[in-house]
């Protein structure tokens, strides 16, 4: 496998895009169908089952919108949170913040509820932020933050916002695919993920899915949603069922041709095993780094098992060694984001990549860079 790799594009091993298999690949180079024809939309309804095993949901709103992972997370926001609406935010690096951002760019305010880089969300402050903002219904987080690595406990967070009968929004762009998701059983409202991560496809289109009292909020908005194109009334009717659905844009065809693939190849491992798998390399990739001197820069129990955070060695140059990575071995490795920029490599082993292959092959060109 690595040998076909090597033949042909980058092996890439950062925090996505990821390695997209060759079934993906042959998916998407299918003929072109109009996005309202027939036999699209009997695919588009077998995505929507194929999501759903993935997210472990049963709700009926669940779908790909067009756009990468940011413009999931910009739909999330903007129909669940109106202007002038206070919203807690749960921020403990880069992608915490741009949910931060886009709230207030809606005309939101947020409430903060922060963590140190590299340290999970604390249940205990987000509680005392509820108990001191009854008023607020909307609860955002990340449940895996890729600019450090770290994972909170995402079942615990949901637990509290549900004491106070607010909604849950989670990030889940790199998590689902690689990282245990029960978005049911943990009551989580709205979810969004990434396509291009531990789902192993290309980047452009983005899972979601609404449970039925999120939806309940948006029905009952005294505004508009903001956005025309990422209003979730508007899209529900494309995304329907049945052969009758409404106009509402051109959907990426191709793309999501691929998911639809790379969403079966998930179904066919199976769920839980390909949770085991990414659990199982992650471990085998840490014993490897922490023999090469590479030190993770979180905590064991709260890193994401498809992403290893890890300080460069003392006077090492780290845009010398991605540069030597890339141009003898073929290997693209994420860099720091940030004041962690030139600090931290990034090394993913998602979807496709999470095989101790990759991992063996990663930690021999590091020891020659090094």
């Amino acid at each position: 496998m690595i040998s076909t790799m090597l033949n042909g594009g980058r092996i890439l091993l950062g925090p996505g895009p990821s390695i997209i298999p060759e079934r993906v690949l042959k998916a998407m180079a299918k003929p072109v169908l109009g996005h309202l024809d027939p036999d699209f939309i009997a695919m588009m309804d077998e995505m929507k089952a194929l999501l759903r095993y993935t997210f472990q949901t049963e709700n009926n709103v669940t779908f790909a919108i067009s756009g990468p992972g940011s413009a999931a997370m910009e739909m999330s926001l903007v129909n669940m949170i109106e202007p002038g609406e206070k919203a807690i935010v749960c921020s403990n690096g880069y992608f915490g913040e741009r949910m931060r951002g886009m709230i207030v760019r809606n005309g939101s305010i947020p409430v903060d509820v922060k963590a140190e880089e590299g340290q999970p969300i604390d249940p205990v402050k987000l509680d005392k932020a509820l108990s001191e903002h009854p008023d607020i219904s909307v609860v955002t987080m990340v449940y895996a933050e890729t600019s450090t690595g770290v994972q909170s406990n995402l079942k615990e967070l949901s637990d509290v916002v549900h004491a106070h009968n607010a909604i849950c929004v989670v990030d889940m762009v790199p998590a689902l695919g690689g990282s245990v998701i029960k978005t049911d059983e943990w009551k989580i409202d709205v979810a969004y993920a990434g396509s291009q991560k531990c789902l192993s496809c290309t980047p452009g289109v983005s899972p979601i899915t609404f449970s039925d009292r999120a939806l309940e909020k948006i029905l009952s908005r005294k505004k508009p949603v903001s956005s025309w194109f990422y209003d979730l009334k508007m899209i529900v009717d494309y995304w329907g069922s049945g052969q009758k659905r409404a106009y509402h844009h051109t959907a990426p065809i191709n793309s999501l041709y691929a998911l639809h693939e790379a969403l079966t190849i998930i179904k066919e491992e199976g769920i839980e095993n390909r949770w085991e798998r990414h659990k199982k390399v992650q471990n085998y990739a840490q014993d490897k780094f922490e023999a090469l001197g590479l030190r993770n820069i979180v905590e064991q129990e709260y890193r994401m098992p498809q992403l290893h955070a890890v300080e460069i060695p003392q006077g090492v140059d780290d845009f010398e060694c991605r540069k030597r990575l890339i141009k003898e071995f073929n290997i693209e490795l994420g860099a720091g984001l940030g004041d962690r920029l030139g600090k931290v490599w990034r090394i993913g082993f998602m979807g496709e990549a999470a095989q101790t292959t990759y991992v063996d092959y990663c930690v021999d060109a590091l020891k020659k860079v090094l």
